[in-house]
């Protein structure tokens, strides 16, 4: 049976070497879930325009992995200086170089991109069996390189290549890889020849640094729910308490080793509780709701390669709001909203119509108000002609995720979470106007900020019916909070 590894799939077995055997022999049960889209759309947009780092160059088009190789050489023999996607194979290890420097003699440079702002270990892995691969093929890599995003960088006018990548030399660290490169191949020669499938202990790498798509496989003989299921729990503590033998709800519901919020969580799976409903503190949290009230909800997209002035690699960029208002309590409710289209920065007149629609001096409602607080500092540093009005509104909100957070308010049905997406259902079960998963085109925040994006490669009519779904969803997050807030006062006034 041949042998046969990609540089991708060589990363997954660094991660756990039964990745790689669950895709050749198993594949059917892999959770695509685990897959993001927007993500791998980012790196390649990243990766194209990095190949311009060093001006002129010849890609090498993806295709038959065959006819890479020979264009490759043929590219390597008529000396051309710079090769992306120079594509190599030695006894069945094969790669592709994001950005291959060719001096001649077989003396190369190789440089490795990557969409990220830093360095992960991972990306030396990739890196070293890059060069362990070249190596063996007689070349002379005298550098080998990572080039990720420049966080600090900050467009103003064309964007600056130099600038806005960062360059990193990993050559020493590479070089002391190579012997571990070789023994992790060899070694998985042999455990690809297993017929039956390997038994791996569950741990950190079954997250770390990616969540495995067979992770769902491999738990499936654990009870449910379980240890894995505890939110707002860091990993390491789950693992610990995994490693520890508190597997199943009912061993966590003895361990004595849960915060509070965890115990919460577990309690009410395990037994049948009454909501938890403190009536004192919620009372205490809606005497700080004065009226009229403004509930406002920003969508953002967190570009990789910053399209407008004044913005940096992965800014949040608000482009669309939602704001439904009343004027008094339980009084009639009032909808704006604003939706950039996405051919221009859209943060100065989505500032300029924020402060229009919301006046000075009155309580604006979020849901996790940190984020949109944090949307109204940068506009407001942006734009100082706005800066006084934004700065209004970003110190007269209010959050009510608090209620929720401080399991002042608490149901089963929460699952131990306290975002607006568990809240929503358990206190409004089964209605139909309150339910994401009726919306059409866009169901959640990535979605909305993925629609976006994509917005500038649809026709007229295309962006259009996506301009509804987003403006469908946007709306639905704000009148949301109107009905969690309906419900605070309805259980606090009975």
């Amino acid at each position: 049976m041949s042998f046969t590894l990609s540089k991708s799939r060589y990363c997954n077995a660094v991660q756990c070497p039964k990745i790689l055997w669950m895709h050749k022999y198993m594949p059917q049960e892999f959770d695509s879930s685990v897959l993001n889209e927007a993500v791998f759309n980012t790196g390649n947009e990243v990766g194209d325009l990095a190949m311009g780092i060093f001006g002129d160059y010849t890609e090498v088009p993806y295709g038959d992995p065959g006819e890479m190789i020979q264009l490759t050489q043929e590219l390597i023999q008529a000396e051309t200086p710079v090769i992306c996607e120079a594509s190599f194979s030695f006894k069945g290890l094969f790669c592709s170089v994001d950005i291959l420097k060719n001096f001649g003699h077989n003396i190369v440079e190789l440089y490795e991109v990557k969409s990220s702002t830093s360095v992960s270990p991972i990306y030396v892995d990739d890196i070293s069996y890059q060069v362990y691969v070249l190596r063996k093929l007689g070349y002379d890599v005298r550098r080998a390189c990572l080039i990720h995003l420049n966080k600090n960088y900050v467009r103003f006018g064309e964007l600056n290549l130099r600038e806005l990548f960062t360059m990193v030399d990993l050559t020493s660290q590479v070089n002391d890889n190579a012997a571990s490169v070789e023994s992790t191949i060899e070694f998985l020669r042999g455990y690809m020849r297993k017929r039956r499938e390997p038994q791996e202990t569950i741990g950190t790498h079954c997250f770390s640094p990616y969540h495995c798509g067979f992770f769902p496989h491999c738990a499936n003989d654990l009870p449910h729910p379980n240890v894995f299921d505890l939110k707002r729990t860091q990993l390491n503590t789950r693992m610990k308490l995994y490693e520890s033998g508190f597997v199943s709800f009912e061993d966590l519901y003895h361990s004595g080793k849960l915060s509070d919020q965890a115990a919460t969580q577990v309690r009410y799976e395990l037994e049948e509780l009454p909501d938890h409903i403190n009536i004192p503190k919620l009372k205490e949290f809606l005497t700080t709701i004065s009226y009229p009230l403004y509930y406002l909800d920003f969508e953002t997209f967190q570009p990789a390669i910053p399209r407008y002035d004044a913005s940096s690699p992965y800014d949040q960029i608000p482009f669309q709001y939602s704001l439904h208002y009343q004027k008094e309590k339980h009084g009639k409710l009032y909808h704006k909203e604003y939706l950039a289209y996405p051919y221009e920065d859209p943060r100065r007149n989505l500032a300029e119509q924020l402060c229009k629609d919301i006046p000075e001096n009155v309580t604006v409602l979020a849901y996790n108000m940190a984020f949109e607080k944090g949307r109204i500092r940068e506009l407001a540093a942006l734009y100082p002609e706005y800066a006084e009005h934004l700065l209004n509104i970003h110190d007269n909100m209010k959050d009510l995720m608090i209620p929720f957070q401080q399991r002042h308010y608490y149901t089963r049905a929460m699952h131990g979470s306290y975002s607006i997406k568990y809240v929503l259902p358990a206190l409004y079960p089964d209605d139909p106007e309150l339910d994401y998963h009726s919306l059409e085109g866009v169901h959640n925040g990535a979605e909305a900020s993925s629609t976006f994006l994509q917005m500038l490669s649809m026709d007229h009519d295309t962006l259009e019916e996506y301009r509804g779904y987003l403006l469908s969803y946007c709306k639905l997050d704000t009148f949301a909070m109107v009905k969690v807030l309906d419900r605070l006062y309805e259980v606090t006034e009975q």
